[in-house]
């Protein structure tokens, strides 16, 4: 008689236990090699699975919540992709071939600028320094301009939205007249992504970025203690007080890790709460997990979305509940609406419902209130997409807004809006009078909360990579996806950068200065020097930094790539 050995009966059990959500592509993270995968269900969570011939069998976890992915799948929506593409779609096997082809689904919601692979730290989860690269990527002023007027020349929505992104950017002396380049170009939103530590140590320096005309800083902010954000703990005070001084908004970005700060998302969202004057936002990164790791330690490190939401919600003691989030794309029917009734296309995010997800919160007293605590936001969107309907069908637009106006109230409880808000009036604004003012006053009454997990080999679904709207301005001409320009960097970033790159040490030569000369180094003040310690956290400090083993993570420098801007 055949005796069946525990492993056998532990796989034959998972196997009863599997139930198959839908079948895609991914790659086998040791070759590459395109595979069929199965989306699947198990214990209430979800998970991809393929089999490469070489490699063997992958699993990870996608999801961490199904029912919240069922529920997110709902807003599945595919948008305009690209009228104009820069690869041709025979030679384009996802994601072997990546630029816009005519088989991607999204236009470019938000691009990143690369203007350096220089950085001033040494993360332990980053996988994009110049040192570690062997060469300094920088391009030129005149390829910069390049690059944007690509960007502006996308159809049938022309991007008008850029990042810059590195390395740490603030290394660069001409980064004012590189925004000014991007403005005098046409693009409208010009986001800083930093460390902030120049900026912290010197306000000429940002006052010039601010009067060249940048929009916001996305600022790395992985936690409110040193232990958990020793990169710029000691330093955020100073980019808070000198962006105040100057009137430029912050998105706090944190790299979430599971074991290592995914215990401190609630107090990140409070110390956003307490400086809500200048912090417009808080965009939640779940780490990717790059390079050869062993399932093991995936699993010690991998954290998804409703994961983090599953947190927060805890974390706040229910003020934020797992119910006021929305995958990114259930805002598409409110740009349907706009796009009916103003006959010109508009940006539409319709990035996959995995990618990412939102919600707004605001200010009441002691409280923070979720916008689904005084709206049937789900009621509403649901609302604006008939009647944008209604207008493609033939009905009036006029008669179709007034409707609108006349029936905006009953989505909106007026008695528990924050005090001073009139909301009904303000989406008034925003969708009759297209007074975008509007929006400004929004964000400056409210905190987004946003939340954006890029792929890595383990978990990657050509679903999402063919939505993907955050892309790569590259100097070659093309417009990369960021999942195919991070995820396969042996295709895309470090082969373009490489080429286009310059070895460190003719860098060197050319600039008479050291790479090492750029490395921070900090003399934090002491409470016997009379200076008071700058704290993040209004306890205080709450331990020491510990030396975490070295994963990476999305990051491309300090903190890039992420849809906040949207």
């Amino acid at each position: 008689m055949a005796v069946i050995t525990e492993a056998a009966k532990k796989e034959a059990f998972s196997i009863l236990r599997e139930k198959l959500v839908t079948k895609t592509r991914s790659i086998c993270p040791e070759c590459n090699q395109v595979l069929p995968a199965d989306v699947v269900e198990i214990d209430n969570k979800i998970y991809i699975k393929k089999t490469c011939p070489l490699h063997g069998e992958f699993d990870e976890l996608y999801f961490g919540d199904a029912a919240m992915y069922y529920k997110f799948a709902s807003w599945l929506k595919d948008g305009k992709g690209t009228g104009n593409p820069d690869v041709e779609s025979a030679k384009s096997v996802c994601p072997y071939n990546c630029g816009l082809c005519s088989s991607h689904l999204s236009h470019t919601g938000l691009a990143n600028l690369v203007i350096t692979n220089r950085c001033d730290l040494h993360c332990w989860y980053c996988f994009f320094y110049a040192e570690k690269a062997g060469y300094i990527y920088e391009p030129t002023l005149d390829q910069i301009r390049e690059m944007a007027l690509n960007l502006k020349a996308e159809r049938p929505v022309p991007g008008n939205s850029i990042q810059i992104t590195g390395g740490e950017p603030t290394l660069r002396d001409d980064l004012p007249e590189i925004i000014r380049i991007l403005k005098e170009v046409g693009v409208d939103h010009i986001q800083l992504n930093t460390n902030g530590i120049r900026l912290s140590r010197d306000f000429e320096y940002f006052k010039k970025i601010k009067e060249a005309g940048v929009s916001n800083l996305y600022m790395s902010f992985d936690g409110v203690t040193p232990r958990t954000n020793p990169k710029n703990h000691w330093e955020v005070p100073g980019v808070l007080e000198n962006a105040r001084k100057l009137g430029v908004g912050i998105v706090l970005v944190p790299t979430v890790i599971k074991s290592v700060n995914d215990h401190e998302l609630g107090d990140i969202i409070r110390f956003g709460f307490s400086n809500i004057d200048v912090v417009r936002a808080v965009n939640f990164q779940p780490v990717s997990l790059t390079g050869r790791m062993p399932k093991k330690e995936r699993e010690k490190y991998r954290i998804t979305i409703p994961d983090c939401i599953i947190r927060i919600e805890e974390q706040t003691n229910g003020e934020i509940p797992r119910d006021a989030w929305f995958p990114v794309p259930a805002c598409t029917p409110l740009t349907s609406f706009i796009e009916a009734l103003t006959r010109s296309p508009k940006y539409e995010l319709t990035i996959h419902f995995a990618c990412g997800a939102g919600t707004y919160v605001f200010k009441s007293g002691d409280r923070m209130l979720p916008i689904t605590e005084f709206v049937d936001v789900e009621g509403l969107i649901k609302y604006l997409q008939d009647k944008a309907e209604e207008i493609e069908l033939g009905r009036s637009r006029v008669w179709v807004g007034l409707k609108v106006l006349s029936n905006i109230n009953k989505f909106i409880r007026k008695e528990k809006q924050p005090e001073g808000m009139n909301l009904a009036r303000m989406l008034f604004n925003i969708i009759v009078r297209h007074d975008y003012k509007s929006v400004g006053d929004w964000h400056r009454k409210s905190l987004f909360l946003g939340m954006m997990h890029f792929m890595d080999k383990y978990n990657h679904d050509e679903e999402r990579l063919r939505r993907c709207d955050i892309h790569y301005l590259s100097p070659d001409g093309r417009i990369i996806p960021f999942c195919s320009f991070n995820v396969v960097p042996e295709f895309y970033r470090d082969r373009i950068q490489s080429i286009y790159g310059i070895s460190i040490e003719e860098w060197e030569r050319r600039t008479g200065k050291k790479l090492k000369d750029d490395f921070y180094k900090r003399q934090l003040p002491t409470k016997q020097s009379g200076i008071p310690m700058a704290s993040t956290k209004t306890a205080g400090f709450g331990g020491a930094h510990r030396n975490p083993p070295t994963i990476q993570s999305d990051h491309a420098g300090s903190a890039s790539g992420s849809c906040c801007s949207h």
